[in-house]
This record gives structure tokens, sequence and C-alpha cells, in this order.
């Protein structure tokens, strides 16, 4: 006979398999194969970008590998972040409505808020004050920006977002969970993140599934909303234009098709003439019109004197700067600067660099990291003749 405070068999086994309710939902069951890469090739290019703006702000070697993405219900959460980390919530105001969350280990957020304030990041701070967070904020307001740049390419229209709100989440205390989005089904977009020999963690992403799909739908399915609207008006619902008629007696008013059957149509074998009038037409009318007749340019020989002094010029060495922003600031701002200030240009976040030979504006490009060191992918260039004439 069993006692009342005895579990049966059934029970125990519940309680060591655990609850069905508890158990991650599988990504095939909320999205397919298809939208499942959709969403990694979305963030792949987004992020490769956000790389490498963060690589120019904390001066260091930054990477991002593939993301992997998988499906996280709310109430999972803690248990995805049971250590107190660092949510930065970015929402999205042309393009797509919708909102996004990046999620940074604390000691992650500690060293990037280090590196931003000048410091080295091998000795960060245990708690981060305002200021680091504000440092942070900084950071990730930067690599959103760049990634929407990147995004507005992909969907070929403009994408923006809204300045980032930062906050300590720690879900074991519930503090920070305004930052994630209300809805039960998430989305996580993690990726493994590399800066220097510092970081080598992840950072991750969460997307409420609606959102997410958005993404997808409009990445398979790019619509044109002019076409779109034309399909939605039937021709019937559509009224003919009016004009008005005024004569003498009154106004009177016609639709158009009724007005063009007052005008004489041109007879189809009748050649069209254009009329100019004025002074201008008269002499046109009298003088004769032909066709203009250009002389054949042959390829300029050069003999082995001029070769010579050609090959001497081309030894020339010319000083080529990249600028990555100009700013104006008064005489008071520039002595408050200190170490660790941040000063804001007037180009944003993935905007093209201009590249200036002996300075003038020779070529734009982007700023891109090949191992240790910066450099300059050029995206536009001006021709051979301008970039020669503006050599003078």
């Amino acid at each position: 006979m069993m006692s009342d405070d005895m579990l049966s068999q059934d029970e125990i086994d519940a309680l060591l398999n655990g609850s069905e309710e508890d158990e991650d939902l599988p990504v095939e069951e909320e999205l397919s194969d298809l939208e499942e890469d959709a969403l990694g090739e979305i963030g792949n290019i987004s992020f490769g970008s956000s790389a490498t703006a963060l690589s120019s702000l904390l001066n260091q070697k930054v990477e991002i590998t593939t993301p992997q993405i998988s499906i996280v219900p709310r109430s999972r959460l803690r248990d995805e972040f049971p250590k107190p980390h660092v949510a930065v919530q970015v929402t999205y105001t042309d393009g797509f409505f919708g909102e996004n969350v990046l999620v940074i280990r604390s000691r992650d957020a500690a060293i990037i808020a280090d590196l931003m304030l000048g410091g080295d990041g091998v000795s960060p701070a245990d708690v981060l004050q305002e200021i680091h967070l504000s440092a942070v904020q900084e950071a990730m307001n930067q690599m959103m920006g760049s990634a929407a740049t990147s995004m507005s390419t992909i969907f070929n229209k403009k994408v923006d977002i809204s300045p980032p709100s930062i906050e300590v989440l720690n879900l074991e205390e519930d503090k920070g969970t305004e930052q994630l989005p209300d809805d039960e089904i998430l989305v996580k977009v993690s990726f493994q993140l590399k800066i220097g020999s510092l970081i080598d963690s992840n950072i991750m992403q969460l997307l409420p599934i609606q959102f997410a799909k958005q993404l997808v739908d409009e990445l398979m399915n790019p619509a044109d909303d002019q076409e779109d609207d034309l399909k939605e008006t039937p021709k019937s619902q559509t009224p003919p234009p009016m004009k008005e008629k005024t004569a003498d007696s009154g106004t009177s008013v016609f639709p158009d098709k009724e007005a063009s059957e007052l005008k004489p149509e041109p007879q189809k074998d009748q050649p069209q003439q254009q009329f100019v009038g004025g002074s201008q037409g008269q002499e046109m009318e009298n003088s004769k019109v032909q066709s203009a007749q250009f002389q054949d340019f042959d390829s300029v020989q050069l003999n082995n004197h001029e070769q010579k002094n050609l090959d001497m010029l081309m030894d020339i060495p010319l000083k080529v700067t990249v600028e990555l922003g100009r700013t104006k600031r008064t005489i008071r701002e520039i002595l408050e600067i200190t170490s660790g200030s941040v000063v804001e240009l007037d180009k944003l976040a993935g905007e093209p660099v201009d590249i200036h030979v002996n300075d003038k504006l020779m070529a734009k490009g982007e700023v891109v990291v090949i191992d240790e060191n910066f450099g300059v992918r050029v995206t536009d260039i001006a021709s051979p003749k301008d970039r020669l004439s503006k050599l003078r």
C-alpha cells in the first residue's frame, strides 16, 4: 500500500525528465530552413560592417563570426542569461518598425567601456558605473548605425534607428527586463565576438518572431508600393479627371474623354513638326540642318625621349590621406578635451570616407581592417583626366 506522501513512478519520471513546457522550442517549428538561412544572411552582412565600425572605435582587431539562429521562449530567458548581462535596446524608426535587443556579458561590456574611455582593456571595472554604460551605449550605437546602413543596401530602402537605451539585465533580481521585447516567442541570433586578445565571447541579438518574419518576407519578396497601389485600385473606381472650360455664358465641366474628342487628331501619315517661336525659330527655319562630323583621333605615340620623361613623372611621390570626417569646435570646447573624450564628426557610421591625394579629393571608399592595420576599399573614384587635372 502506497502512502499519500509518496510519489508514483510516473511523477518521479516527470520530475527527472522535466516538463514538456520547459523545453526549448525547435527552430523548425517556428522558422523554415529558408527563413533561418535568410536571417543568418541578414545578420552576417549587417554585423560584418558593425565589426569594422567597432574596430575603428576601439583601435582593436574585431571579428564577428557567422551567426547561429535559435528560438527562445520568454519563459526560458532566465536559463539563457543566468548571470548579469548588459541589454541594449534598439528601435527601428524608418524602413522597418520593430525592435531588437543586443545582449552582451557584463565582463565584455566592461572591457569595451574601458577601451572607449582610453584604457587598455586589461583591467576593466568590476562594477559598471553610469560612465561605463554610456561608453558601451555609444559603441553599440555606432555598431547598429553601421548595421542599419548595410540593411539599407540589402533591402534597397532607407533604414534608420533610434538612439539605443541600455540597462544592466539581471533576471534573477528582475532588473532590466523592460529592455526585453514583450513577445512570448523570440529569435536569438548569436554571434561569436572576438576583440583582439581581450574578448572571445558571444554577443546575442533578440528579435520578436513576427519582426524576424517581416525581415525575411521583405528580403524574399521585395514589393513596389506604387505597383501595389495600382493593383489595389480598380479602374472602374477611378473617375476620369475633370477640366474646366470657361465661356462667356458661364463655366461648364467636361471629362477628359469628351474634351479630347473636340480636338482634331493628327494624321498618322503626317510628319510631326516642332515649332520654335521668335527670331530664333525664323533662323532655324531658313537654315539647313546637317549631321555633325567629328575627326577621328588616333592614340598618341610617344618617342623614347618623351617616354623617359613620362616615366620620371610617374616616380614622383604623392601624399595620400583618408579623411574620416570633420567637425567645428570652439576654443573653449577644444581646451576641455581630455583623454577619453569622444569628438563627434559630421559623417554617419558606415558613410564612405574621403580619399585625398595632395589635399585634393580623388575618391571615396570604406574603411576595412587588414590583419591589424586599417585600409580603405575604394568604392568611387574620379576619372584619370579629372585626377590629373586636380594635381596641377
